[in-house]
């Protein structure tokens, strides 16, 4: 059985205390939800697993979204389906009831990831779709010089896309996604070429790895990056990466079929 919190969230973030406000800073952003709409291809029914506020979730598909979490159940927009309120490792549907699956920015937060895949492949007949980050990849970032343990925090959290891939078995792929300067969806590496987002309370707390550091070091890193910002050095550094239009960073979509 998953533990779970007061709020339900399973795994190891409490979006009970983080998870307030998040839809507004962890928005879809179409150059990514379209990479994932190519990803299901003609499925009709989908399963959004870890499914939050419902983020990527097609207007033109039939999508069922599971999510544990109450507060995040409840920053859902009237206009998308009620979310089920259960996990991923206990998918509480029938065999291949679905055309398709996805999740994303979700399988770090399982507390079996084998268990939570194996559930994926059990209810989906077609193609899965799991958006996340490579930990390989992930101190590559500009932030790993102000805020190494955050960054720490989600390379150790995040799985490696091959094992995902190894998982879900069948006809596996990971395609690189590479992330807009104007993008909507607020994690960390959204804010490449916009740094001073970051120093947005908000904007921290809607990436679960920062609620893995003590608030006093938090605001070591903030201050850290805010002087370098009003002095400068950040933009001699990194400056150019204001004018970049997309970043390869750690984000990644597995794509597997049967």
């Amino acid at each position: 059985m998953t533990e779970q919190t007061g709020d339900g969230s399973a795994g190891d973030a409490d979006y009970g205390t983080i998870g307030t406000g998040y839809a507004g800073y962890r928005r879809p952003d179409p150059r990514i939800a379209a990479a994932i709409e190519r990803a299901l291809g003609d499925a009709v029914t989908v399963v959004n697993v870890g499914a939050g506020a419902g983020s990527y979730e097609s207007t033109d598909r039939q999508v069922t979204p599971v999510e544990p979490s109450r507060t995040m159940r409840d920053q859902r927009p009237a206009h998308r389906a009620p979310a089920v309120a259960a996990t991923a490792e206990e998918l509480p549907f029938p065999d291949r009831a679905f055309d398709a699956a996805m999740t994303t920015f979700s399988v770090h937060q399982w507390s079996d990831l084998a268990a939570g895949l194996r559930e994926l492949r059990r209810v989906t007949r077609g193609p899965v779709a799991v958006l996340t980050c490579d930990p390989a990849l992930v101190r590559d970032f500009w932030l790993y010089e102000y805020a190494p343990a955050v960054l720490d925090a989600e390379a150790r959290r995040y799985p490696a896309p091959r094992r995902i891939a190894e998982l879900l078995g069948g006809q596996a792929t990971v395609e690189p996604v590479p992330i807009p300067l104007d993008c909507v969806d607020g994690f960390n590496e959204a804010y490449y070429g916009r740094p001073e987002r970051l120093l947005e309370p908000g904007a921290r707390q809607a990436c679960s790895a920062w609620s893995f550091v003590e608030p006093a070091l938090a605001e070591e890193y903030v201050a850290r990056l805010r002087h370098d910002l009003e002095t400068g050095r950040w933009d001699e550094r990194f400056g150019a990466l204001r004018r970049q239009p997309t970043y390869d960073g750690s984000l990644v979509l597995v794509r597997a079929v049967p």
